[in-house]
């Protein structure tokens, strides 16, 4: 309502400036002033009711706003919006544990792998080097020499495939 007849102090000093513009385009001596300064008392009117219209508001509106955020409804709400909140940190948590865990066990895994391997392999270089000892004086020097050092070499290298190879190989000399 307020808002209404300040809207309407500025619409009736539009016509009043006007009609003083007028006034004073026809050479009237006085009368533009004075028709200028009620148009002008008119928005000044208008603009200081609506201050004051806002002036007197805000508490009530601010009053308002608060009792509405210390209502029992907006506590409840924000509480809940609290426990979403934890149950998905929670779930984020869990799920960031769970793929912490897998990297972990992958790593172990991967490394016993590894360990596993190289125990392997030099289980089979001694092998190799058993059998080599073995038919050593039935072998020409080089060959031996040869085949000492692919067993080197393939022990150093880690080649597993390579090492059976040369075990076949050397199973046929025997």
């Amino acid at each position: 309502m307020i808002i209404r007849i300040s809207f309407l102090l500025f619409l009736l000093s539009l016509p009043v400036l006007v009609l003083a513009e007028i006034l004073l385009w026809l050479n009237i001596p006085g009368l533009p002033e004075l028709i200028t300064k009620l148009g002008s008392a008119m928005l000044l009117s208008a603009l200081a009711v609506l201050i004051i219209t806002a002036l007197l508001a805000m508490p009530k509106i601010i009053m308002r706003s608060v009792l509405n955020y210390l209502s029992a409804g907006e506590r409840l709400h924000r509480r809940l919006l609290f426990v979403q909140a934890q149950q998905e940190r929670i779930r984020q948590l869990f799920h960031f544990r769970t793929l912490k865990i897998k990297y972990l066990n992958e790593l172990r895994r991967k490394r016993l792998l590894k360990a596993n391997n190289r125990k392997h392999i030099r289980s089979l270089s001694k092998s190799i080097h058993k059998d080599l000892l073995a038919i050593k004086k039935e072998l020409p020097k080089t060959t031996f020499k040869q085949l000492r050092q692919d067993n080197i070499r393939y022990r150093k290298q880690q080649d597993i495939e390579s090492l059976l190879q040369l075990q076949q190989k050397i199973s046929t000399f025997i």
